[in-house]
C-alpha cells in the first residue's frame, strides 16, 4: 500500500494541490511490494548459512525465521561461543573495596587485564603537572596493583588445595595406578634407604628389603582375594536377581493358573448340569421308545392272533380290526406331534438361553456407562480446545488487520506530509482529510465497542444459564441418590415381608 501511495504522489508532482489521502476503508486490501532478487546476495547468504550450520548453529534451518534473524542470531551465537572469559584470580574480600574505580580495576585483574588509572581533570593546573608527579602517581598505581595481586594470589592458592574427600575419591577411582606407583615408590624408598644406611651395614638393608617384599606380597594376595570375593559376590547377586525374576514369573503364572482353574471349575459345573439334563432326556426318550415298541409288538401280536383265529372274519371282527388300526394311527400321529412339540420347546429354550446371554449384567452396564462418560468428556474437552484455538486465531487475525491498517495510514501520512505543507490550501485539505479519517476510525471503534458489549451480555446470559444447569444437575444427582436409597429400603422391606409370609 505504501508503494502505491508513493507512485500516486510521483504522478502528480507537477500539480500544486497535494493528492488526496487514501480512504481508511481501503487499507485492508493488501498490496504486493516489488522485491529485487540479487543472485550475489543470495549466494552470500547461503554461504553464511552453511558456515553457521557447520559451526553448530542449527537454528538456521528453521524455515519460519527471516534471513535477518538467521544471520544476526548466528553472529550473536558465534560471539557468545568464542568469547568465554575465564576468571584467573579471585579477591576474597570484595566488600572492603569502597572506591568504584578500585572495584573496576580489581575485576579486570581477576580476569587477567591491567588497566592504569587515567584521570581527567578540568583544571589547567592538572594539565600542566610535572613529570615527577606523573612518575609518582604511576609508582603508586603499580604498588596498589601489586598489593591487589598479592591478595588474589593468596586466595588462588587456598582455592587450589584438595580436600580429604577429593583425595579419597581419586584413590577409589584409580586404585590400580596407585598400586603401581606404590610399588615404584617402595623400590625408590629402598634405594634411598640403601644409600642412607651405607654406613650402618648390609644387614639393615636386607632386613628392610625383606620387609618391603613381604608386605608387597601380602598386599598382592589380599588384593587377589578381594577381587575373587567381589567376583563371587557379583555372581551371587546376579544369581539372586535371576532367582527373584524367576520367582516373580512363577508367582504370576501361578496366579494366572489359579484364575484359569476357577474359570474351568465353573465351566465344569455348568457342563455337568447340562450333561445330567441331557442324560435324563435321553433316558426318558429311550423309555418312551421301549414303551412304544412294546405296545407295537403287543398290537401286532393281537392282530396276528385275530388273523389266525378267524380266517373268515365277521363284520364285528372287521370293525374291531379297523378300530385297532385307527387307534394305532392316532397313537402314531400323537407320538409324532409330541416329538415335534418337544423339538419346538427345545428350540425355544435355546433361543431364550441366547437372549439371556445377550442381556448385559448390571456390572457391564455400569462399565459401559463409565466408558461412554469418559468418551464424552474427551470429545467435549477436544471440542472446547478447538473452539479456543479458533477464537485465538480470529482475535490475532483482527489484531493483525488493524495493525496493518494503522501502519499503512501512518506511511501514507508521512509520505504526503511534506508536499501537503508546501501551501496553505494543501495544508487545509490535508487536515480536512485527517479529520475525516479520524471520524471514520472513531465510528469503527464505536461499532467494535458495541459488538464487544453485545458479546459480553451474551456471555453473562450463558453464564447464568450454566449456573442454572449446574444447579439442576446437582438436584438431579441428589434425587437419584435418594431414589437409590429408597429402592434399597424397599428391597429390604420386601425381603422381610417374604420371610414373614414364609413363617406363617
Amino acid at each position: 500500500m505504501a508503494a502505491a501511495v508513493v507512485g500516486g504522489l510521483r504522478s502528480r508532482s507537477n500539480s500544486s494541490r497535494p493528492p488526496p489521502l487514501p480512504d481508511f476503508d481501503t487499507f485492508n486490501k493488501s498490496s504486493k511490494v516489488e522485491v529485487r532478487e540479487d543472485e550475489e546476495q543470495e549466494r552470500k547468504f547461503q554461504e553464511i548459512i552453511d558456515l553457521l550450520l557447520a559451526a553448530g548453529y542449527f537454528r538456521a534451518r528453521i524455515k519460519g525465521l527471516s534471513p535477518f534473524d538467521k544471520v544476526v542470531g548466528g553472529m550473536t551465537w558465534c560471539i557468545e561461543d568464542v568469547y568465554k572469559p575465564q576468571r584467573l584470580f579471585r579477591y576474597h574480600a570484595p566488600e572492603k573495596l569502597k572506591d568504584e574505580e578500585v572495584r573496576v580495576q580489581t575485576t579486570l585483574l581477576e580476569y587477567g587485564k591491567k588497566l592504569g588509572s587515567a584521570r581527567i581533570t578540568e583544571s589547567k593546573e592538572g594539565e600542566q603537572s610535572s613529570e615527577a608527579e606523573k612518575n609518582a602517581q604511576k609508582a603508586e598505581e603499580e604498588n596498589r596493583i601489586q598489593n591487589l595481586m598479592k591478595s588474589m594470589s593468596i586466595t588462588n592458592e587456598q582455592e587450589g588445595k584438595l580436600t580429604a574427600s577429593q583425595v579419597g575419591s581419586i584413590v577409589g577411582l584409580q586404585s590400580g595406578e596407585i598400586q603401581q606407583v606404590a610399588s615404584e615408590f617402595a623400590e625408590k624408598q629402598a634405594e634411598l634407604a640403601n644409600e642412607e644406611m651405607g654406613e650402618r651395614g648390609l644387614s639393615g638393608i636386607q632386613y628392610h628389603k625383606r620387609t618391603v617384599a613381604s608386605l608387597t606380597k601380602q598386599i598382592t594376595e589380599k588384593e587377589g582375594k578381594v577381587a575373587e570375593i567381589e567376583a563371587i559376590n557379583l555372581n551371587l547377586k546376579n544369581a539372586y536377581q535371576e532367582s527373584q525374576t524367576r520367582l516373580r514369573n512363577l508367582q504370576n503364572a501361578h496366579k494366572d493358573m489359579m484364575k484359569e482353574m476357577k474359570h474351568m471349575h465353573s465351566l465344569l459345573e455348568t457342563l455337568r448340569s447340562l450333561v445330567a439334563t441331557n442324560e435324563t432326556l435321553k433316558k426318558q426318550e429311550q423309555e418312551f421308545r421301549n414303551h412304544c415298541k412294546e405296545e407295537l409288538a403287543r398290537l401286532k401280536a393281537q392282530i396276528e392272533e385275530i388273523k389266525a383265529s378267524s380266517d373268515e372274519g365277521s363284520s364285528e371282527d372287521m370293525e374291531y380290526r379297523e378300530m385297532v388300526e385307527k387307534q394305532y394311527n392316532a397313537d402314531k400321529e400323537k407320538l409324532q406331534k409330541i416329538r415335534m412339540l418337544l423339538a419346538r420347546k427345545n428350540r425355544e429354550i435355546a433361543t431364550l438361553q441366547r437372549k439371556f446371554d445377550e442381556v448385559p449384567s448390571r456390572a457391564e452396564l455400569s462399565q459401559y456407562q463409565k466408558r461412554f462418560v469418559e468418551l464424552y468428556n474427551q470429545v467435549a474437552a477436544k471440542h472446547k480446545e478447538t473452539l479456543q484455538f479458533y477464537t485465538l486465531y480470529n482475535t490475532l487475525e483482527d489484531t493483525r488487520m488493524y495493525i496493518m491498517k494503522e501502519v499503512d495510514l501512518l506511511n501514507s501520512i508521512q509520505e504526503n506530509f511534506t508536499e501537503a505543507m508546501a501551501s496553505q490550501a494543501s495544508k487545509v485539505e490535508f487536515l480536512a482529510q485527517l479529520e475525516t479519517i479520524v471520524e471514520r476510525i472513531l465510528q469503527n471503534k464505536s461499532k467494535v465497542e458495541k459488538k464487544r458489549l453485545e458479546e459480553k451480555k451474551q456471555r453473562d446470559m450463558l453464564n447464568d444459564q450454566l449456573l442454572d444447569l449446574i444447579e439442576k444437575q446437582r438436584l438431579y444427582f441428589k434425587t437419584v441418590k435418594d431414589f437409590k436409597e429408597e429402592c434399597r429400603k424397599n428391597e429390604i422391606l420386601v425381603a422381610k415381608l417374604k420371610e414373614k409370609n414364609k413363617g406363617r
